[in-house]
């Protein structure tokens, strides 16, 4: 199996997306996404940004890695009565079967830059966006104090060094890789801009107990925490992450966590 639909077929990220609706729904809106527009939406779990890019009336199409996403998408889309917008298996380094210049937006937050061969996640993106269209993506960013890349940052302390060749997901969120990525893919630097914003996290419980839906649900913190285990540290890297939570939550109450995550917002304009 490609590791990287393992890793994302792994726990149930579905749980994580749920705390991730209310700032996917102000980035869509923030996006001016209309009725007809045609959307795709890459690397896109369970839907938190393709059903409100839908529920504004775009034509969508969910593109994931995962099937246990892909499907979790289509039976959220189902319940809410949406019938245009569909999600179907695929990978970002290579999206056979769809044609080139067919959607005027194509989305990834948090999605696409997971995948690996980023240079040709770059020219896909390109090669189906339509001529004046958008590319939209939300990166996180390496080094950055706040929630996801610090969670990154912990867990790889606690696992196996990557194989020869593995570029870091994080590595779209410096502006340099971003340039010169979609400039191998025939953008004009002055057709891309990037730009930090806030992505929150609202969970209906207590910190610790948040970090218990990353260590039971999220790929990446699972495979951290089996690591973990085999060398008697699981314990210290639970105490690690369970101060980064209590540290970063900003409900002001111990009993709800918020916690906001910078991120790389990058837009590319197609000429």
């Amino acid at each position: 199996m490609n590791p990287n639909k393992a890793l994302w077929e792994k726990g149930d990220f579905t749980r994580l997306a749920a705390t991730m609706r209310e700032s996917g729904d102000a980035l869509i809106e923030g996006l001016g996404v209309k009725p007809g527009l045609k959307v795709l939406d890459l690397g896109c779990g369970d839907g938190t940004t393709a059903l409100p890019s839908a529920k504004r009336g775009a034509d969508v199409l969910g593109v994931d890695i995962a099937a246990n996403l892909v499907a979790a998408g289509n039976a959220r889309a189902k319940a809410a009565g949406l019938t245009n917008v569909r999600f179907q298996e695929g990978d970002a380094s290579n999206l056979e079967g769809l044609a080139e210049k067919q959607f005027d937006l194509v989305v990834s937050i948090f999605g696409a830059m997971f995948a690996p061969k980023p240079f040709d996640v770059a020219k896909e993106m390109v090669r189906v966006t339509k001529p004046g269209g958008r590319i939209v993506m939300g990166n996180w960013i390496p080094g950055d104090p706040t929630l996801v890349a610090q969670i990154l940052k912990i867990s790889a302390a606690y696992t196996p060094p990557p194989p020869e060749g593995f570029i870091s997901p994080v590595t779209w969120g410096v502006e340099a890789n971003v340039k010169e990525r979609f400039g191998q893919a025939g953008v004009s630097p002055e057709d891309i801009t990037c730009e930090r914003q806030t992505y929150t996290f609202n969970f209906a419980g207590p910190a610790k107990d948040f970090v218990r839906e990353f260590r039971t649900f999220y790929g990446p913190t699972m495979n951290a925490f089996e690591a973990a285990e085999k060398n008697g540290k699981a314990d210290t890297l639970q105490a690690e992450l369970e101060a980064l939570f209590e540290a970063q939550n900003k409900s002001g109450r111990a009993d709800v966590t918020s916690i906001p995550a910078t991120f790389l917002k990058v837009t590319v304009n197609r000429r």
